[in-house]
């Protein structure tokens, strides 16, 4: 069965290569091996996403052609990094766009996001991983999106450290290793998600 994935990169830098390009691009590798396609990587701050709760902000907003493309595919990779603690503006701002989701539902009370697995990838400096990736997960919960077990990979350097993941020699193996569950997780569950959807 032919599975697509999508990758938003809710870096706060609109370009140049950031830390979450590094770990979706392990991400991408790690889903080709299970025969996922990671078809493209979209950077949120390089495009005019509109503050707002509907699909469609007008005015030259942005989301709407991103929101098909992400809802084409069979496996959302959320990523972005940890700021001040939490996940950053341009994550959130995603995040509250999906919130449109709750009032789209399909004659069985489906959201468009129903059948779809999301996986989340986080990088940062300082802690908050895990408060973030809650974070992240509740509101894709509510906006339909299914979650598989081991469903996020981080990276988090040392309080007041000034390495990026980006730049470290060498990528730790918990993270490859958690990069190939949280891969075949999301391939396995998309798999039967797409043979069999949600009755709704």
């Amino acid at each position: 069965m032919s599975l697509t994935a999508i990758a938003l990169n809710c870096s706060l830098k609109a370009e140049g290569e950031s830390s979450t390009d590094v770990m979706i691009g392990l991400l991408k590798d790690a889903l080709a091996d299970r025969d996922v396609q990671l078809t493209e990587t979209t950077r949120i701050a390089a495009h005019d996403v509109k503050p707002g709760v509907s699909s469609d902000e007008g005015g030259g907003d942005a989301w709407p052609e991103i929101r098909a493309k992400i809802l084409a595919a069979d496996i959302l990779v959320f990523g972005g990094p940890v700021w001040m603690g939490q996940i950053g503006s341009v994550a959130k701002r995603v995040l509250e766009r999906m919130d449109a989701f709750l009032s789209e539902t399909d004659d069985q009370g489906r959201m468009p996001s129903f059948g779809k697995v999301a996986v989340a990838a986080i990088v940062g400096n300082e802690d908050g991983a895990h408060f973030s990736t809650a974070q992240l997960f509740q509101s894709l919960n509510d906006t339909g999106w299914t979650i598989p077990a081991a469903g996020a990979v981080y990276w988090v350097g040392e309080a007041y450290g000034k390495i990026d993941f980006k730049d470290l020699e060498e990528t730790p193996e918990t993270v490859v290793e958690t990069v190939k569950m949280v891969a075949g997780n999301a391939a396995h569950l998309a798999g039967l998600l797409k043979g069999a959807p949600y009755p709704g």
